[in-house]
Order: structure tokens, then C-alpha cells, then sequence
């Protein structure tokens, strides 16, 4: 099965300043894209727990005139999305779900599909009872994941809810398995090609996918970055070199655009590398999904 790279909990700080002139700004601290700054919830209510994972409300907003939501579901590393999503405000709902450092739990939690529809469900449920409407219904779906979070996905695609599926993210966060690790041969095609009929779809902007990769090696099983470009092999696309500077220090080094269909590579082998992937997803909520979905805002009750 996959190992899955630890998400560090240390801030690293610049050391301090020899003396300075007066009139220059000391320098910026630099951010651990493995522990960011918490800039709060935003116009979201605290995480409330359901029957897997946790949903974060929008106090208020967030709901169509005909009573329709949109949600988000993030697989893995909660509450690092979190922090980046909720001063967002996007009204999108967002649910949590962690169940571990590997994939494997995902796969196993969510090959049964009750798991998925009861997940719905609790968030239909917490949101009526938050607004008091009873008209509450679910008009976009959304899954995303970081790291091992992709065994969830990758089943949910397979139910029939994974038809309903409008958007996939994935965060560095696409990983293949051998016939044969010690050799790296026989990719096992079957276990990701919902993924292909997902990207299928992208390119001809029926569905959004959104795929990020690092250089990180991985010597028993495919990594994120020989999986987008096997990926890309499946709809005649390739990366292209690109230069630019992301958020969380990361470096963009390649991409690949058509449609619906985002692929975006970045530099580094490291911790703080497969890390800064979280913060990607401020970009992909607030430029994407906020364009694609139009989603209402969300608004503090104190508005």
C-alpha cells in the first residue's frame, strides 16, 4: 500500500535580525506550508461532526433562493483546507474527512457506498436545521483531496453519486500502484481509471478537474507527477515548462490546460513541497469553482 508523506506540525522562523537600519523593514518571517497561519473561520460556523468527518456551515448565505447548496468535500488534512478556505467565504460547504496517513483507509471507508450517501445526507440534515429551511438540497458536488486522500475519491467516482460529481481536486494527491513495485512494472491501470473518465470529461467541459503535482520520488509506487503525465497519456495531452512563483513558496516548473482540465506541476522533494499543495486550493475555490458554480456568498451574522 502507499506511504504518505506526515504533515509537520514545527514553524520554522527566520532567525533574528542583526541590527538594522531604522528606515528598512525587517525581513518577512517565512511561512511552514506544513503549519500556516490560522486566519480565523471567516463567516463559518465551528466544525460540527457527522457521521464521517466533520462540515463546516456558512452562518449565514450560502443557500440559492430555490434552496440549493454546494459542497465541497476534502478528504485528508482538514484542518490545513480549513484554514485556507474559510476566510474565503465562498459559501461552498465544506466537509472534512480524516481517517489516516494512507490510503487505504479511504479506499476501505468508501468502497461502501451507504458511506458516501449517508454523508450527504448529515449535511442536507445539518443544514436545514441551520437555516430552517426545509427545502435544502444538494446542487453541486464537489471531492478533494491532499495526499492519501485520493483512495476516497477514486472509489466514490465508481458509485452511481459519482456521476453527480461536478469538480475533482486533487493536491498532490494521485498515487499508482504496481503489478510488480520492485521493478515498477505494470501500473494497475484499474484502480484509477475513473480518474481517466473524469479528465475524459474535463477536456470537453463537461466536468472541472483540477491536478497538482510535486517532484517528490517515490521508489515502490507511482508518484503524483508519473501519474500526471500517465493521466495526461490517456487524453493526448503533455506538460509544458512554465515559471512562476505560487503561493507558499511554491515554484510552478510545468503545466497543461485544455478546457476544464488543469494540470499544475511544482518544484521540489520535500516535506514543506508536498505540503504547500494545501494552499492551492484558495486559487482553486476562489478563482474556479466561485466562477464555475456561483455559489451565494457567505456573510457573518453580525452583518
Amino acid at each position: 500500500m502507499f506511504r504518505t508523506l506526515f504533515i509537520t506540525l514545527a514553524l520554522l522562523l527566520v532567525p533574528g535580525l542583526a541590527a538594522a537600519a531604522p528606515e528598512k523593514a525587517p525581513p518577512e518571517k517565512k511561512v511552514n506550508p506544513c503549519n500556516t497561519p490560522d486566519r480565523g473561520w471567516g463567516a463559518y460556523e465551528r466544525w460540527d461532526n457527522i457521521s464521517t468527518g466533520q462540515v463546516l456551515l456558512p452562518q449565514k448565505g450560502g443557500v440559492t433562493a430555490e434552496g440549493g447548496i454546494d459542497v465541497l468535500v476534502h478528504f485528508h488534512g482538514h484542518e490545513p483546507i480549513r484554514k485556507e478556505f474559510a476566510p474565503l467565504n465562498s459559501g461552498i460547504v465544506l466537509v472534512g474527512v480524516d481517517l489516516g496517513v494512507s490510503s487505504a483507509p479511504y479506499h476501505q471507508r468508501f468502497v461502501i457506498e451507504r458511506t458516501f450517501v449517508d454523508l450527504l445526507r448529515d449535511v442536507r440534515t445539518a443544514m436545514r436545521e441551520h437555516t430552517g429551511r426545509d427545502d435544502i438540497f444538494i446542487r453541486r458536488i464537489g471531492l478533494s483531496s491532499w495526499s492519501a486522500g485520493f483512495g476516497a475519491t477514486s472509489q466514490i467516482l465508481k458509485q452511481p453519486l459519482g456521476k453527480k460529481v461536478d469538480s475533482v481536486i486533487l493536491l498532490d494527491s494521485l498515487y499508482g500502484s504496481y503489478q510488480e513495485p520492485s521493478t515498477r512494472e505494470g501500473l494497475r491501470e484499474e484502480r484509477v481509471q475513473a480518474f481517466v473518465d473524469f479528465a475524459q470529461d474535463a477536456v470537453k467541459g463537461r466536468r472541472f478537474l483540477y491536478q497538482t503535482h510535486s517532484q517528490i520520488p517515490t521508489p515502490e509506487y507511482a508518484s503524483t507527477r508519473e501519474m500526471s503525465i500517465w493521466l495526461l497519456g490517456k487524453i493526448g495531452g503533455e506538460l509544458r515548462p512554465a515559471s512562476r512563483k505560487d503561493r507558499l513558496g511554491l515554484e510552478l516548473v510545468e503545466r497543461f490546460e485544455q478546457r476544464a482540465y488543469r494540470v499544475r506541476g511544482y518544484a521540489g522533494k520535500d516535506k514543506p513541497a508536498h505540503c504547500g499543495h494545501i494552499g492551492i486550493i484558495q486559487d482553486v475555490v476562489d478563482v474556479h469553482l466561485r466562477r464555475r458554480w456561483r455559489t451565494p456568498r457567505a456573510f457573518s451574522v453580525d452583518s
